[in-house]
């Protein structure tokens, strides 16, 4: 019961996992624009994300821009488009297979055994997925901050922090969350199943402890 349990809020951790995912790579707030220094323009926003940039006014509609060009993007937005696109691939296919290998799932696979061994492989691609979005979103951040204290770097080229870049860690910390539920859900009652050994094994063991040795001697022999 218990592992049915962490089976399910496994996959429910992926599929939120997966949503963010999907948001992040598809929002623009990656980077927007840092007010500061002495000439201010508020009434204008700048975002930049992977796929466009957009500018947003004070009651004008948002404009966005796609990106014409993908080697005119700096090598960390090039690096985040692809690792953040074998992500999401890579997490549909994982909800598929943990789904599955779940106990309270009908699939093909009907051996406890085997579905022991697919929970666990999900749960490897989870924490792999979470290891692939959080590579891009850390490395998009510490790139703005360490421009930001840049004083080489105009002030007009300075961005802050976009909501795509905290989305994208709390998403990568369900997707190893949901990782580390699966990979522990096989119980350990169960465990020397999990490892592959027959379940009539255990069985097998107790009966021969329990067995009755019989006697060499009679009992007439010590009258």
């Amino acid at each position: 019961m218990v592992s049915s349990v962490l089976q399910i809020v496994g996959l429910v951790l992926g599929v939120i996992g997966l949503v963010g995912t999907c948001a992040v790579t598809g929002l623009p707030q990656w980077r927007v624009t840092a007010f500061i220094g002495d000439n201010l323009v508020v009434f204008e926003n700048r975002w930049e994300g992977l796929w466009m940039n957009c500018v947003r006014q004070i009651n004008i509609r948002m404009q966005c821009k796609i990106y014409d060009s993908l080697l005119a993007l700096r090598p960390e937005l090039q690096a985040s488009r692809a690792l953040m696109c074998v992500a999401v691939a890579l997490e549909f296919l994982t909800i598929l297979l943990a789904a599955m290998g779940m106990k309270c799932t009908r699939s093909p696979v009907e051996s406890e055994v085997a579905k022991s061994r697919i929970l666990i492989a999900a749960g490897l691609m989870f924490l792999l997925t979470g290891i692939l979005v959080l590579i891009p979103v850390s490395w998009v951040g510490s790139t703005i901050i360490r421009n930001f204290y840049n004083p080489l770097v105009p002030n007009a080229q300075k961005h802050e922090l976009g909501c795509a870049l905290f989305i994208g860690w709390g998403t990568a910390g369900f997707l190893l969350a949901a990782g580390a539920v699966l990979c522990c859900s096989c119980p350990p009652e169960h465990g020397k199943r999990c490892r592959g050994a027959p379940a009539h094994y255990g069985k097998y063991r107790t009966h021969q402890a329990t067995r009755k040795v019989p006697s060499m001697y009679s009992k007439s022999e010590f009258v």
